[in-house]
């Protein structure tokens, strides 16, 4: 399965770069690193956005209490049926086809007032800025007083349009990642 999920990434990429924006899945190492700033034991609900193959919701998954709500966003139609099917028999999981800019209609939906962390494989710097600046708009409205939003990036020229909406940025890097990776941790 995963060689299979690698080919799929490649073949998304290929066609849709500006909303996959990488040409392989991210590594388990990028994945520990996205989820270690989680407190698993206090969430009791956790946001995906571009959940890709599910590289992050694997760990989010296996460190969870079962009754954490974990909704997943992925927009591109081949990576939510596959989403879909991984993970169908999966409790309080929920997969959204749809853009990360309508969380709060998802959160709604099922029964949640805001997010304890927002975790994002979003490419930003390849996204129309319109569309970035609504995810993170609507990130900061629905993500809890104390929340964390954890993402990525390739590079450091997104950490302005993001300091933008978090004032306080931990970055990190994971050079165990094709390529190797920055992680925003931010808070409000």
């Amino acid at each position: 399965m995963p060689f299979l999920s690698g080919l799929s990434f490649i073949r998304q990429y290929i066609t849709k770069p500006r909303t996959v924006g990488a040409v392989l899945p991210s590594s388990k190492f990028l994945a520990d690193k996205m989820t270690s700033n989680i407190d698993f034991n206090n969430a009791q609900c956790i946001v995906e956005y571009g959940a890709g193959t599910g590289v992050f919701t694997e760990n989010i998954l296996k460190l969870r209490k079962p009754d954490t709500v974990v909704i997943l966003f992925e927009n591109n139609q081949q990576f939510y049926n596959l989403l879909n099917e991984k993970y169908a028999n999966e409790a309080n999981l929920y997969v959204v086809n749809d853009s990360a800019e309508h969380i709060g209609k998802y959160l709604q939906m099922h029964n949640v007032s805001v997010a304890d962390y927002i975790i994002s494989g979003l490419p930003f710097a390849s996204l129309p800025q319109a569309v970035s600046a609504n995810i993170m708009t609507q990130t900061k409205n629905f993500l809890r007083p104390g929340g964390s939003f954890i993402t990525f990036q390739y590079t450091l020229l997104k950490r302005d349009f993001i300091k933008q909406y978090f004032a306080n940025i931990a970055v990190t890097r994971e050079i165990r990642n094709v390529p190797p990776a920055y992680v925003f941790c931010c808070k409000g």
